[in-house]
């Protein structure tokens, strides 16, 4: 008795081969349907890889900074005025075992801080002018963008240091060797800072000499704000100390705070941001994922001869539903490959322009080819299906 012949197998190989045969027969379709799936990998990976980037920038700049910085400040009153710190409070917290190094500042509100002596007195600028210590550059973390920091000499005389944003407003450039109208009278500029980002007063600040605040300026030696340095395994226990000890008497009139948690709290601003331009990437593979089933379908429809052919050459409704499946997804693949290219590329050159490190997640790029390949078989089933319902006679006689 003859055994009924048996249908031939498709193998993946040979699946991969006719789903690459039917996409180049189409390729300017194929182009502008894998773009859809780009755009919305791209966006995604993009979106990732920028936020992770700032995040990486972000760790790096705590690292370097350290997170042990925490500053003291005058409150309010019971009665809502405002509250001065003592004298001694800088010397009280010094005492403190777990506190490396303290400082402080007090700003003199009445000395305003002009480019020249015929500025009318309305236009400062909102520049603020702190009376510092000399030790104050090693406790914030701050570095010299030009010029000399003040020292025991130079803090006796009218000389100042300017923050980044006090030199660009007044256009102060790389030699700082002039002087300002401050507080009424000239000073000279011996420096400007760079950027303090755990201390952003002091950028839009004028800095003088304790000493000089008072000889020139009639400085009262009120503290304004007092920064401190404490061992990184013991900062908790430090700032609960600190209202205290910088007030004995009334330590609910003291403000503490811890400036690396500012740069935290924007992290996290940032990380709600990227989930909201996450879901428009979704939007946009979705997008794709739909310009794929079209044109899939219409691949189809147009493809009904080819389609009643290939019964009458042995091929079951399997392998037909095989070939345009592979189809869908060589076409999402394609897109995919192209979004992940295409995000990268974003999220390099956006990296390097803001001088961050570029960080592309490796989860980040499997998940764009996971999402490709699942949007591909979603988009694809329902023309596979349909393409083994045409029936043999009724194609070939359309054609």
């Amino acid at each position: 008795m003859t055994a009924s012949p048996r249908p031939g197998r498709l193998s993946p190989r040979d699946a991969l081969r006719l789903g690459g045969y039917g996409l180049a027969a189409r390729p300017l379709r194929v182009i502008l349907s894998a773009l859809g799936i780009a755009i919305g990998i791209a966006a995604m990976l993009a979106v990732v890889g920028i936020s992770t980037s700032s995040r990486a920038k972000l760790d790096r700049l705590l690292d370097s900074l350290g997170t042990n910085l925490l500053t003291a400040g005058p409150g309010e009153t019971l009665f809502g005025d405002n509250a001065v710190l003592p004298s001694e409070s800088v010397a009280m917290i010094r005492r403190i075992g777990s506190v490396e190094s303290v400082t402080a500042i007090g700003q003199l509100l009445a000395a305003k801080v002009y480019r020249t002596d015929k500025i009318p007195p309305p236009q400062s600028g909102g520049i603020g002018t702190y009376a510092v210590r000399t030790d104050l550059l090693d406790t914030v973390g701050a570095t010299l963008a030009t010029g000399t920091w003040l020292n025991d000499a130079t803090a006796h005389y009218p000389a100042v240091v300017l923050g980044a944003r006090t030199a660009r407003q007044l256009g102060i450039g790389a030699n700082p060797d002039i002087q300002i109208w401050l507080g009424g009278q000239w000073f000279t500029v011996v420096g400007v800072l760079d950027p303090v980002p755990l201390a952003p007063e002091l950028d839009l600040g004028a800095l003088v000499g304790w000493q000089a605040a008072q000889r020139y300026l009639g400085c009262g030696g009120d503290i304004t704000t007092v920064y401190l340095r404490t061992d990184p395994s013991a900062v908790e226990t430090t700032r609960d100390l600190l209202a205290r000890t910088a007030n004995p008497a009334q330590p609910n009139e003291v403000k503490v705070s811890r400036p690396s948690d500012a740069l935290a709290a924007q992290a996290a601003a940032d990380t709600t941001l990227t989930g909201l331009l996450l879901g428009l990437g979704a939007v946009a593979l979705l997008v794709g994922g739909i310009g794929v089933a079209n044109t899939m379908v219409i691949s189809v429809l147009e493809r009904r001869a080819e389609i009643g052919l290939r019964p009458s050459l042995g091929a079951t409704r399997g392998h037909i539903r095989l070939q345009f499946l592979a189809e869908s997804l060589l076409l999402s693949v394609l897109g995919g490959g192209a979004g992940i290219l295409l995000g990268s590329g974003v999220t390099a050159v956006y990296a390097t322009l803001q001088d961050w490190p570029v960080v592309i997640p490796a989860w980040v790029m499997a998940g764009g080819v996971t999402a490709a390949l699942v949007m591909g078989g979603v988009a694809g089933l329902y023309p596979a299906i349909r393409a083994t319902r045409v029936a043999p006679t009724e194609a070939l006689a359309a054609t």
